[in-house]
């Protein structure tokens, strides 16, 4: 199990169809005649002719012209825009799977908001599986039975395996869809697009008047926020949970890589990609997920996430390094850390001169240089700060124990942990319980190493740069304003 068998239609063999209504993404902007900024992942485009103009057109959205199809194919695939599709739900062009293992009565809720659909409910091995068959039978939905656990991935495999519909909709027993038929309408929408191999909307936690179940509606791990975008490697949005996921099953081909019990999902969307297909996030489309019912379960759940990174990182070893980042703002961030800004403002500056030397032609280089440099290291920063936070913090505090490490290690931990804030400010108690999720999270991480025998899923990835030691060696007086 794990591979896919069906590549996506080339890019050339696909361009977006005249009259195609387009808008442009929410991290994406026209800076100058000739460059845009933004998409998956956040980069600066240069755009011949008379494009730039045409995105103009597109920016509040528009519609596709003769002539503009290649282009739009090609600012979809970078992410810069997506096409919007609108049109009746077809009931008979989707199958819902539901995997479920003793969770009888959050999938009662789900099954009366999931009427009038193909479902098949497949009974992962459960204690009672009488009591499941008897809620099957009430609602009316087909049931398959796993004498074995086989785990979440195994049991949507066998869902799909008894299905035949054109699209695959995963949903988890825990999750509830406040109005179904809009919800589905809108994700299988979007496959109106030959390139989509699966769309997800926003997943928050369901409101609850629990301090776990509070932290959990504003803060959880499976909320990727409110940024619309692809889901690629290496992006903003690098990953989606599959706890509601809508499949192209011409793309499913084999499915969820079967030995993986946690991080399936992640796995298939990677794969996804690399066969040419494009992941799409809506978070205007929100579903609400469950919290564990105890505190014993709830740090188990974050334990396991990370014990999921090391699995992974043998599977994808390039793409789950904990911390990224470019030897030059590494430099600088440490710089400022340290309490040394003077170097962080010479790295600052050379890397803001190179970047106007390559945009010389721009009416507006200045601008240019300003937006990458803002986004390279001010953003830049935040997530790194976050990345060694949440792989690395218990080891932080433990730096802080060391006198000349103190104000640094504090430093860090205390910018990584705010910036999981940035968008939402928290309420007292949220900030304690995110420091405990974080530290579960770096125990399954490591046991997760241990057990695999490999520090993959710890060992940071450094990218190289085009900047040169010489190139900051030059008299400050002689730097280009």
């Amino acid at each position: 199990m794990g591979e896919l068998s069906n590549d996506a239609p080339a890019p050339v063999e696909a361009p977006l169809a005249s009259d195609t209504a387009v808008i442009m993404l929410g991290n994406s902007k026209v800076v100058d005649r000739d460059f845009i900024v933004g998409g998956s992942p956040w980069r600066l485009l240069k755009l011949a002719g008379g494009s730039v103009e045409v995105v103009r057109r597109w920016q509040s959205g528009g519609h596709v012209r003769a002539g503009e199809q290649r282009l739009a194919r090609t600012l979809t695939q970078q992410g810069v825009i997506r096409p919007v599709f609108h049109g009746p739900l077809e009931v008979e062009d989707i199958d819902v799977v539901i995997p479920v293992r003793d969770d009888i009565a959050t999938l009662r809720t789900l099954l009366a908001q999931l009427r009038g659909f193909h479902v098949t409910v497949v009974d992962d091995a459960s204690l009672d599986p009488l009591l499941l068959s008897e809620i099957t039978s009430h609602f009316d939905v087909n049931l398959v039975r796993l004498d074995v656990n086989h785990g979440p991935g195994g049991a949507r495999n066998a869902g799909a395996r008894v299905t035949s519909r054109p699209l695959l909709c995963f949903i988890d027993a825990d999750v509830e869809l406040h109005d179904a038929r809009a919800t589905l309408q809108r994700l299988s929408a979007q496959f109106q697009d030959p390139l989509i191999g699966a769309c997800v909307p926003r997943i928050m936690g369901a409101r609850a008047a629990t301090l776990r179940d509070r932290f959990e509606e504003r803060f959880s791990p499976l909320d990727l926020g409110e940024r619309e975008g692809l889901v690629k490697p290496g992006a903003d949005i690098n990953f989606v949970p599959s706890a509601c996921l809508m499949v192209r099953r011409a793309a499913f081909g084999d499915g969820f890589e079967e030995s993986l019990r946690r991080g399936e999902d992640v796995d298939l969307v990677w794969r996804l990609h690399d066969c040419g297909w494009l992941v799409h996030y809506n978070p205007a489309l929100i579903v609400e997920h469950r919290a564990r019912t105890n505190w014993r379960s709830w740090f188990a759940q974050r334990i396991g996430y990370g014990e999921s990174a090391a699995a992974l990182a043998a599977r994808h070893p390039t793409r789950l390094a904990p911390v990224r980042f470019d030897v030059w703002s590494l430099a600088a961030w440490c710089s400022l850390v340290a309490g040394r800004p003077m170097i962080a403002l010479r790295i600052a500056s050379v890397v803001r001169r190179q970047i106007k030397s390559r945009v010389s032609e721009s009416d507006e280089p200045d601008v240019i240089a300003n937006e990458v440099l803002r986004r390279a290291m001010l953003s830049g920063g935040g997530a790194f700060a976050r990345s060694l936070v949440r792989n690395y913090g218990p080891l932080l505090l433990m730096l802080a124990l060391i006198k000349r490490l103190r104000r640094p290690a504090l430093i860090i931990f205390a910018l990584g942990t705010a910036w999981r804030f940035r968008h939402q400010r928290p309420r007292p108690l949220d900030v304690p319980l995110a420091v405990l999720d974080d530290a579960a999270y770096c125990v399954g991480v490591t046991k997760g190493a241990i057990h695999h025998r490999s520090l993959r899923a710890l060992t940071p990835s450094v990218s190289p740069s085009s900047l040169r030691l010489r190139d900051f060696l030059v008299r400050p007086d002689r730097l280009a304003p």
